[in-house]
């Protein structure tokens, strides 16, 4: 099993930033990309960005590509998502999780095994 603390979340206004910090715990060997997702009430969970925890390659949802930046510090077993430019439909909670698969970034909240509890940012005018 691997557990996945977030943190960072908060209020901001529309142009601030914030960093979400994912830190995982566990059987950390065993995964091999995380990602980051976002829910909007009533809406669908939507991917945002992952990295291969090995190579650091990374993929970005066009949605936010430019102004989220995904980075993980192996050595703390964390990923961090720095959140640039924040505009209002940025509101959402927002979910890590881990993928133990090598079949390379996944996109669909079905590739991932394990998610964290979500930390809410609130992005306002």
């Amino acid at each position: 099993q691997v557990q996945l603390v977030e943190s960072g979340g908060g209020l901001v206004q529309a142009g601030g930033s914030l960093r979400l910090s994912c830190i995982a715990s566990g059987r950390t060997y065993s995964v091999y990309s995380m990602g980051w997702f976002r829910q909007a009430p009533g809406k669908e969970r939507d991917f945002l960005a992952a990295i291969d925890l090995k190579s650091g390659r990374t993929y970005y949802a066009d949605s936010v590509k430019g102004r989220f930046t995904i980075s993980r510090d192996n050595a703390k077993n964390t990923v961090s998502l720095q959140m640039n430019s924040l505009k209002l439909e940025d509101t959402a909670d927002y979910y890590c999780a881990a993928d133990r698969s090598r079949g390379g970034l996944g996109i669909a909240p079905l590739e991932y095994d394990y998610w964290g509890q979500g930390t809410q940012v609130t992005v306002s005018s």
